[in-house]
């Protein structure tokens, strides 16, 4: 049977509950029933000065919800039913925040799916195996990682299994998002004060365990961790690496994905052996030959900080002191990782020959920062620039945002974070382009997103000139943050702002908001 034989088995084969997006869900134990649907569908208006895009968003949203349903395994979303068949950290967080639209029930269940198979030490593993799924559909498999035995030390769960590295801290913003999205739901279940100790101990893990440079930051000990797993940024510290060999593991991704387009043999000879050697150390960490600071790790960290202050609030607390760290850490992310000559940050080597050094590859890794609230406004506005230049040409040669520095040596428009546009990383510079009041930029891209999505049936990738899709189709958080952008439209009432129609988001200079305001905000309760 192979993994989407098995998916579909266990979606027909569920024990609790079924919730469907298009009907009012059965209330599980502990659930408060709704006399509301949780569907968001934004509906077709008859008024003929709204945008065309505006007005085919209501099919659109329909083929989205199709997918998050197709891949909803009935307590997670899977990334793809073929290509990724388990349940991945930072895929689960960002489909998190489309799924709030459609069920803020089911957006909950989805991180605290993840974060049941946290493990002691505080991390959140990068992947949560589906016990239902056969061992060759996708490697490395459980068998290789090991987590209840070489993981025990560390505290990996005994009753799930999972990989034993980690992706990059987006939950408490997504937790923070999904209970706006229905706080009197979220209150009703306890949602933040369940999630709230469990994402502090994350962050904890990585700011005291992961400090492997000693300047305040996170460090990836696999390019795994990062997300971007065959950015160029790896290419040298990789290069000190033994790859494994060939004939010690079989590719799976190779049986769903075009070979030209995914990382080559040398690169997961060498993820295998970081991975490996890092297993059989009992995922310890500090002794890393691999270790590296990335400015798109650490300012979703900051983001997650600041998200985590707003949640520490809703809960009584004041949190100033989150406030105060994420002040601290992005003071260390522009000391440490901030080139001003090139205007951008870079990846920094820990383990670099010469000691720690920036790794002098541009990667769309280097323009994420944008979205941070308390970024100094200098280096916004040239983030801004360097983004809309020759290096990654968004909104002129480029309709989202490269992956890589479309002049670099290593540009390949197809192999994966090698060049090729990302819906995620496009969304997190959409945001930081509202952040920071560049409303046009952001519509721009925007509309470019929603168009691009459509026309390649959410691809989980795309050809930055072209956007002709690449890796699979259907994909979740392609189809979840497709969803946040439409929903982000709100039609002008009669009288309105003219005749004009467009997105609608706060652009607040407050430290604490920025992106962390959206268009849910003083709704709460709407759904209940």
């Amino acid at each position: 049977m192979d993994s989407t034989t098995q998916l579909t088995t266990r979606r027909t084969d569920l024990t609790g509950p079924v919730r469907t997006f298009g009907a009012q869900p059965v209330p599980g134990p502990g659930e408060i029933a709704h006399s509301s649907p949780d569907v968001y569908d934004p509906a077709p208006s008859a008024r003929t000065d709204r945008p065309a895009a505006a007005r085919s968003a209501g099919s659109l949203s329909a083929r989205a919800e199709q997918v998050l349903e197709g891949n909803w395994t009935g307590a997670s979303t899977v990334p793809s039913r073929g290509l990724y068949p388990h349940q991945w950290s930072w895929d689960s967080a960002f489909i998190a925040i489309g799924l709030r639209h459609l069920s803020p029930l089911r957006a909950q269940t989805e991180l605290e799916t993840l974060l049941d198979a946290q493990w002691g030490d505080g991390r959140v593993p990068h992947i949560v195996f589906n016990p239902s799924v056969p061992l060759d559909a996708y490697f490395p498999s459980p068998d290789f990682w090991r987590s209840s035995t070489a993981g025990r030390t560390a505290g990996a769960p005994r009753t799930v299994q999972t990989s034993g590295i980690v992706q990059p801290p987006v939950h408490a913003l997504a937790a923070w998002l999904v209970h706006q999205a229905d706080p009197g739901l979220s209150r009703s279940r306890g949602f933040l004060a369940r999630m709230y100790p469990r994402l502090a101990a994350w962050h904890r893990y990585l700011l005291h365990r992961r400090d492997l440079g000693g300047g305040g930051l996170a460090s990836v000990v696999h390019p795994w961790e990062q997300g971007m797993d065959n950015s160029p940024c790896w290419d040298a510290p990789l290069a000190r690496i033994t790859p494994a060999p060939a004939r010690s593991f079989r590719r799976a991704d190779l049986d769903h994905g075009a070979p030209e387009d995914r990382p080559t043999d040398l690169d997961y000879g060498r993820y295998v052996r970081l991975a490996t050697d890092y297993r059989d150390g009992q995922y310890a960490d500090g002794a890393n030959e691999f270790a590296v600071e990335d400015p798109a790790f650490n300012a979703l960290l900051i983001a997650s900080e600041h998200a985590l202050a707003r949640i520490a609030f809703e809960l009584g607390a004041t949190g100033t002191a989150r406030h105060a760290r994420a002040a601290r850490l992005t003071a260390a992310l522009v000391e440490r990782l901030w080139d001003p000559a090139e205007g951008m940050f870079f990846c920094r080597d820990v383990r670099g020959e010469r000691g720690s050094s920036l790794i002098p590859e541009r990667s769309v890794s280097g323009l994420v920062p944008l979205l941070l609230p308390t970024l100094p406004r200098d280096i916004a506005d040239t983030l801004v620039r360097t983004a809309c230049g020759p290096h990654f040409g968004l909104g002129d040669s480029a309709p989202l945002v490269p992956s890589y520095d479309l002049l670099g040596e290593a540009f390949d428009p197809h192999r994966y974070w090698r060049g090729p546009a990302w819906f995620n990383t496009s969304w997190l510079f959409e945001r930081g382009l509202r952040t920071h009041g560049e409303q046009e930029r952001a519509d721009t891209l925007r509309e470019a997103m929603l168009r691009t999505a459509d026309a390649t049936s959410f691809a989980e990738y795309v050809d930055p000139y072209t956007g002709e899709a690449c890796g699979a189709l259907d994909f979740s958080w392609t189809a979840a943050l497709t969803l946040d952008l439409l929903h982000a439209y709100e039609p002008p009432e009669d009288g309105d702002r003219g005749t004009h129609a467009g997105p609608v988001h706060s652009t607040t200079s407050d430290d604490t908001t920025g992106m962390f305001e959206t268009s849910d905000q003083g709704k709460g309760g709407d759904r209940g």
